[in-house]
């Protein structure tokens, strides 16, 4: 059975478990027991106070549990609680030494994912993993795995799902709603015209009354 991948969420969920992380870790003595705050010994039991070293390993294991994310995305999550950006880069260095965390793995798993999964093309994917700060080069190799030929194929099932739906409405109106779809999709308009073209017309729709529309030029 496929273990589905499960992926970052909001940078406000990021926050919430980096949170959660911090309050546990906090709470635990030196045995491992939760502190229950209101006793001055067990207080006293506790320890000195965590170093920032020690606070981003516990906010980063936290939010790597069950979920990928990009170094980028720890960074951003450590600096918003606090953690100096010197303690944060040697825990972040570290991490990547061990194989904690690879953006150049991330990318390749996002990219099988969100294609495979939402349809998403090339340009979408590329825009998705710049925003979770992977570095260009990295990007380009991931959505490189995508030739244009699997990517017509999967706009091409795209608007057959979708076709259906579509039926009833006038012409220009199914055309317009089907590339759009496409186009949200990150899909570029000459593809998206040319899988729909193609599509209406095996299901009987006269090519030269679609070519009037001045919509689907080849």
């Amino acid at each position: 059975m496929t273990r589905r991948t499960e992926w970052p969420g909001s940078e406000d969920e990021i926050d919430s478990a980096a949170g959660d992380a911090e309050t546990r870790s906090g709470r635990r003595g030196r045995h491992g027991r939760e502190d229950s705050g209101g006793s001055s010994s067990s207080r006293a039991e506790s320890g000195p106070p965590r170093t920032p070293e020690e606070q981003a390993r516990a906010i980063c294991l936290r939010l790597l549990t069950g979920n990928p994310r990009t170094r980028k995305q720890l960074e951003d999550a450590l600096r918003r609680r606090g953690i100096p950006e010197e303690a944060a880069d040697e825990v972040l260095s570290r991490f990547e030494d061990v194989g904690l965390i690879d953006d150049a793995a991330f990318a390749d798993a996002w990219v099988e994912s969100r294609h495979h999964g939402r349809g998403l093309a090339r340009r979408a994917l590329a825009r998705e993993l710049r925003t979770k700060g992977v570095d260009s080069a990295l990007i380009d190799v991931a959505v490189g795995r995508l030739d244009s030929e699997q990517e017509e194929s999967t706009a091409r099932e795209l608007v057959d799902r979708k076709l259906r739906a579509t039926r009833g409405l006038d012409r220009e109106k199914r055309l317009r709603r089907l590339a759009g779809m496409l186009a949200r999709k990150g899909y570029p308009e000459g593809l998206a015209l040319r899988v729909v073209k193609k599509a209406l017309e095996e299901e009987g729709e006269d090519p030269d009354l679609l070519e009037q529309h001045g919509l689907l030029d080849s």
